[in-house]
């Protein structure tokens, strides 16, 4: 499959670009001028499988982010209250601040995401973050059965777009207690019953695959998208060769760990040997996660605010955020 970039929206080397563009070094620079709030157990705790991250990845990259991420918060804040005045409407509360985080399978949004929370709820003036997944509105496996989408699972259309619209419009209306769908890793679908409510907190970081989408046409014109209600869109990236091997990492290490429970999906992997397990990974990366980053995801990449680019090592080595 030929892999066709097209333009570089990014404008690297020189080029004229909607981005100022930050060196690893660059952008670690700046985080003297932020407190750390984080210890190594807390990283510890945070890090996903095949998905290493140390204090000094923290210190380095995410302790700035979180930094730009409050600036975005306080101008959005102020942004919103001087709106109230000029219309002479009272403002009865804050509504949640939206980061949407996107990226491919096993690229590392999730820990990502969970790090960004844990930080910002250490901020006094945002203690209450919470963290979604768009798996939570998947379709289940047998609506995805039944109209032949479970080998596109992942890609757009195997999500209840209209369901996870309402969702995060009702977030940006301030509204109370609102019930998200929840996903099973073991089972590989919907779990029946089960929410997660979300009850007006500062922040909301909503994580997925294609959360960074434009809007649908539609017969009365152009439809409105989950990212026209972010705040600040993050993208992590990395080379698809890289994440080819980190995929086929985490898929051996699952054969002892969620393969390996007598509920998982995928139990009949648990017992593959090392040979055959890379052969059958290597046959899901190429089959749907490669379509699904080449076709859907990454083309997503320049409606970012900020794209965390990751080498090889999983270490962030270069930084791209929007000019405003």
């Amino acid at each position: 499959m030929r892999h066709n970039r097209g333009v570089n929206f990014l404008g690297k080397h020189g080029e004229l670009s909607p981005f100022e563009h930050f060196t690893r070094e660059q952008w670690s620079a700046l985080a003297t001028r932020t407190p750390l709030p984080l210890t190594a157990l807390d990283i510890e705790r945070l890090a996903s499988l095949g998905d290493p991250i140390d204090l000094r990845e923290v210190d380095a990259i995410y302790r700035p982010l979180s930094a730009v991420l409050q600036l975005y918060v306080d101008a959005t804040r102020r942004i919103g209250a001087q709106q109230q005045t000029l219309i002479q409407q009272p403002r009865h509360q804050v509504t949640p601040f939206i980061i949407g985080v996107a990226g491919s399978v096993a690229v590392g949004k999730s820990t990502v995401s969970r790090l960004l929370r844990l930080l910002l709820s250490r901020w006094p003036r945002t203690p209450r973050v919470d963290l979604v997944t768009t798996d939570g509105f998947l379709y289940p496996n047998s609506y995805l059965e039944e109209h032949g989408l479970m080998g596109r699972k992942g890609f757009p259309e195997s999500y209840d777009r209209t369901a996870l619209l309402d969702f995060v419009a009702r977030i940006k209306s301030g509204q109370a207690r609102i019930a998200a769908p929840v996903y099973s890793h073991v089972t590989y679908d919907i779990v029946p019953g089960k929410q997660q409510i979300i009850d007006r907190p500062n922040i909301v970081i909503i994580e997925g695959l294609n959360v960074l989408q434009p809007a649908r046409t539609t017969p009365d014109g152009l439809g409105i998208s989950v990212a026209d209600f972010f705040d600040f869109r993050l993208f992590v990236d990395a080379d698809p060769a890289d994440v080819e091997r980190w995929y086929i990492d985490r898929f051996l290490q699952l054969r002892t760990t969620a393969f390996s429970d007598p509920d998982s999906y995928f139990t009949n992997y648990a017992g593959l040997s090392d040979n055959e397990a890379v052969t059958v990974a290597r046959g899901i990366w190429r089959d749907i996660n490669l379509p699904n980053l080449i076709d859907n995801i990454e083309p997503t990449k320049p409606r970012a605010t900020l794209v965390l680019r990751k080498s090889g090592d999983h270490r962030v080595e270069e930084i791209s955020l929007r000019k405003t």
